[in-house]
């Protein structure tokens, strides 16, 4: 494959966004754009945490199913899930059928507005890490690419002492890999530079 994948209109990218065509485009709009939003901190934080033990394509085609039965990643209506319903998720299909990371979930969405209460938003929280500015790799190949760093073990720390489940150091930095905390996108892939220029 290479280091770089390279379509007909010679444009390099990360290699591991090959397989199919929702994988492109996520990397091509999403990933590593830096992110102010909670709603979408929230719904990355519940994707991740799904994630662990599995490959990001295995929840990438589960997105919109999540979006569905997590209310559209809206962490008010999900913190009052009842166990009911997460019985009710146990049934469905469409996500990963894993009791401790749907509870991990609804559990993240209560302990997420608690800390909202205490310091304003997740969004003001988790970018304090990086001084409110994205961490610029050099990386040339996937290879190089961390799967954690000093920063995603404080923060892991952080919100496990928070209450926070299902998020360690390397769920916590892919983390701030899809949400621009990092620019881990390879130096000739031509998302790099775009995404250096959307940070505030």
């Amino acid at each position: 494959m290479g280091k770089y994948q390279i379509d007909q209109g010679n444009k390099f990218r990360c290699p591991w966004c090959v397989g199919f065509k929702e994988y492109i485009k996520y990397h091509d709009e999403e990933w590593g754009v830096p992110v102010y939003s909670d709603r979408v901190h929230f719904e990355f934080l519940v994707l991740e945490s799904a994630q662990a033990g599995l490959s990001w394509a295995t929840i990438l085609k589960k997105r919109e199913n999540y979006r569905k039965a997590f209310a559209d990643f809206d962490y008010k209506k999900v913190a009052e899930f009842s166990d009911s319903k997460i019985d009710e998720l146990m049934e469905d299909e469409g996500i990963i059928r894993n009791r401790q990371k749907i509870e991990a979930a609804v559990n993240n969405a209560r302990q997420f507005m608690e800390l909202q209460a205490k310091v304003g938003s997740f969004t003001s929280y988790i970018w304090d890490f990086v001084d409110g500015k994205p961490i610029v790799n050099q990386l040339t190949s996937v290879g190089d690419a961390p799967a954690s760093s000093p920063i995603s073990d404080l923060l892991a720390k952080d919100l496990k002492d928070k209450g926070f489940k299902f998020l360690g150091s390397t769920t916590l930095y892919s983390h701030m890999q899809a949400t621009g905390l990092v620019n881990d996108h390879l130096m000739h892939c031509f998302r790099y530079q775009e995404v250096n220029l959307m940070a505030r």
